[in-house]
């Protein structure tokens, strides 16, 4: 799978996501109508995003947020009661944004190397894809109360606990080497984040989402894969090419 197959499926879901975000809050917003609802958490999202990587979520004020939107304060407060319940928002709904799309492109009945391979592409693909959300997830954990980080640290780890399991199961299956599968996940996990953190750097280096996701996989493959695994996956010897 090349980014682009993968943009285009996720592109279809766009609509969806601010619909979910719409239909758990909905008892404590004053918009009834979703459709309306829908458009303008998809402004404020995207207006919170620019505002926080230009100067952070706690020197964004309401007024920049009702300015950036050209929504007035008492259209905005009437989706949220305060900052810090936005803030709460978005972050559930990056948690449940990342289980969604990996539920969609991820099949736990695939062999453990296509897991392997697909869990690593989407994780990457979708930091490319949404990275204003990837990044702010990133920078704003610290500003979360205990349930919110505790949240975030969730969804970190289930992500993590996804590629132990398909490492844990494919040395089960002779097709990857006995290692040290949480600190593999970790190192993985690492390389991941790096995408998206440090994007200015590969833009640099002309590296494209596909090279970068390939190398990856190919790095992880080389590190994991048993001898007879990548001769038969690899059989001029030329890994993840």
């Amino acid at each position: 799978m090349k980014y682009m197959e993968f943009k285009k499926i996720l592109d279809s879901l766009d609509s969806e996501i601010y619909r979910e975000v719409f239909q758990e809050n909905q008892d404590n917003i004053r918009i009834k109508k979703e459709k309306t609802a829908v458009k303008n958490f998809e402004k404020i999202f995207d207006a919170v995003f620019q505002i926080t990587y230009e100067k952070g979520f706690q020197a964004m004020t309401m007024r920049d947020l009702s300015s950036r939107t050209n929504m007035s304060l008492g259209s905005l407060y009437a989706y949220f009661a305060s900052k810090e319940e936005l803030l709460s928002i978005i972050h559930r709904q990056g948690g449940s944004m990342i289980k969604n799309v990996f539920a969609k492109f991820h099949n736990p009945d695939d062999p453990p190397l296509e897991q392997l391979r697909s869990v690593i592409k989407v994780h990457i693909f979708l930091s490319e894809a949404s990275r204003p959300w990837f990044y702010f997830t990133f920078m704003e954990a610290k500003n979360l109360d205990t349930e919110g980080r505790a949240a975030v640290l969730s969804m970190e780890e289930h992500t993590e606990n996804m590629l132990v399991h398909i490492l844990e199961t494919g040395e089960q299956q002779g097709v990857f080497l006995k290692r040290n599968h949480l600190l593999t996940a970790s190192i993985i996990k690492a390389m991941q984040q790096e995408w998206y953190l440090k994007r200015w750097k590969y833009k640099k280096r002309k590296i494209s989402v596909d090279d970068y996701a390939d190398y990856v996989l190919e790095f992880t493959e080389s590190f994991c894969l048993n001898a007879e695994q990548v001769k038969y996956n690899f059989p001029d010897n030329s890994i993840g090419q």
